[in-house]
């Protein structure tokens, strides 16, 4: 009975990231079809990849990145609009923009024994009257959220691995060691 439990839990490890791998994405390309109300299965993410594409290489034109300039401007002064855009584009720009910001893996000490892994976002707090503390994203196991703390430069120890094997160490709860 041990060998039937231990084949499954095995078997259950191999099938079930490759069929939720596999379904979502199927699902993403339906759902896109559907918004789109194309026949053709796929053809809406092709199309959207193609127009963000064009969107991008447009965006470097002067005239483009004067609207684009006018549109922040417009949604980051309405109230409601602007937490929600502000937060979206910080957000994106963190992980793919010009101005990324989770690219200071640190190590940070809680405690004389125990430390936890984090993103240094910001040097110098000294906006807040915290000169000399940075602030460290933490992000959460198996989840994208996560906090910011305030600690002193002297608790934060910066490390020479990629950030995205850190995210990827930290947000598989330490068990993707890549």
């Amino acid at each position: 009975m041990n060998w039937i439990v231990k084949n499954f839990l095995r078997g259950l490890v191999i099938v079930v990231p490759i069929a939720l791998t596999i379904y979502l994405i199927y699902i993403a390309f339906i759902k896109i079809d559907r918004l789109l109300n194309l026949p053709t299965p796929g053809v809406g993410l092709l199309l959207i990849v193609v127009a963000l594409i064009a969107i991008g290489a447009v965006a470097s034109n002067f005239f483009m990145r004067k609207f684009l300039q006018l549109t922040d401007a417009v949604f980051t002064r309405a109230p409601l609009v602007r937490l929600i855009y502000s937060s979206i584009r910080d957000l994106l720009e963190a992980f793919v923009g010009d101005k990324k910001r989770f690219d200071q893996p640190v190590s940070v000490q809680l405690t004389d024994d125990v430390r936890t892994f984090g993103f240094v976002t910001q040097d110098d707090l000294s906006f807040l009257d915290l000169a000399g503390q940075v602030a460290v994203y933490l992000p959460f196991s198996y989840s994208m959220a996560g906090s910011v703390i305030v600690v002193p430069r002297a608790r934060v120890q910066p490390l020479t691995i990629a950030s995205s094997a850190l995210m990827a160490f930290v947000v598989s709860g330490g068990v993707s060691a890549r």
